[in-house]
């Protein structure tokens, strides 16, 4: 799971940039992969992920340009999170749809992983993704309810996790007038509540998420005050850790 997770990643960041140019007007830069200084299309062995990116030392084989750090990132941080998520959630009993929501929570953070890429390189998160992502998160509450059964308690518990991060990020949204978060941002901590469907999870989440992006981007807002936080990609990480160590992070209060 590993080295699927790796291949989705450069997969999911060559898509990002396929999107980028359609939506900024730029031509199409074809169905094979090239590169984005010299547009020489690249051979099979440029695109094996993580190793490919490293034995090349993060530029070009033919124009020498860097290749950025984006492509590496996806690669080694999609392939974590499907290591991560098989090797703790991957399920052993015998009831099918138990299966099909391992599969779905897969899909979902593919989903996650474009608008992280997207969110992380242009600032922006493609309202597209964030509906298919919204889709995918009712479908699994959905089927949640079917192999568990209907509760309160579960309602009111996903609930507050919806209203901890989605309404967290809305409020600062609304009072900011779009200057401290995005529109989109509240959006993605909705559905991420929906998933963890615990307020306390999704309190983790929104802690962690905060202090990895003034972690990471401190440096940048050191340099220049003008700097903004993407925080999309903080989020889908935040989110993917307390989704791998949901029982840890319970047994912390219960």
């Amino acid at each position: 799971m590993l080295a699927l997770g790796a291949v989705m990643g450069s997969f999911l960041a060559c898509q990002a940039w396929r999107l980028r140019y359609k939506d900024t007007g730029k031509a199409k830069l074809g169905k094979r992969s090239v590169c984005l200084s010299c547009k020489k299309q690249l051979k099979w062995y440029d695109n094996i992920p993580i190793f490919s990116w490293l034995i090349l030392r993060g530029r070009c084989r033919y124009c020498k340009k860097k290749i950025g750090a984006m492509e590496i990132l996806a690669e080694v941080l999609l392939g974590l999170a499907f290591f991560g998520i098989t090797f703790m959630l991957f399920p052993t009993g015998a009831h099918s749809a138990d299966f099909v929501i391992f599969g779905l929570i897969l899909a979902l953070v593919l989903v996650f992983g474009f608008l992280a890429i997207y969110d992380g390189k242009w600032g922006e998160l493609p309202s597209f993704m964030l509906v298919a992502a919204l889709v995918i998160a009712a479908v699994i509450c959905g089927l949640k309810i079917w192999t568990i059964g209907f509760s309160w308690s579960m309602v009111w518990n996903t609930l507050g996790a919806v209203a901890v991060l989605g309404g967290t990020y809305l409020a600062l949204y609304l009072v900011s007038r779009g200057e401290w978060v995005g529109n989109g941002d509240w959006i993605l901590g909705v559905v991420i509540g929906l998933i963890l469907g615990e307020a306390w999870l999704a309190l983790i989440v929104l802690c962690a998420a905060n202090c990895l992006g003034l972690i990471v981007m401190y440096p940048k807002v050191r340099k220049s005050k003008s700097t903004k936080i993407y925080f999309g990609p903080f989020l889908v990480v935040a989110f993917v850790i307390a989704l791998v160590f949901a029982e840890f992070f319970n047994g912390l209060i219960f």
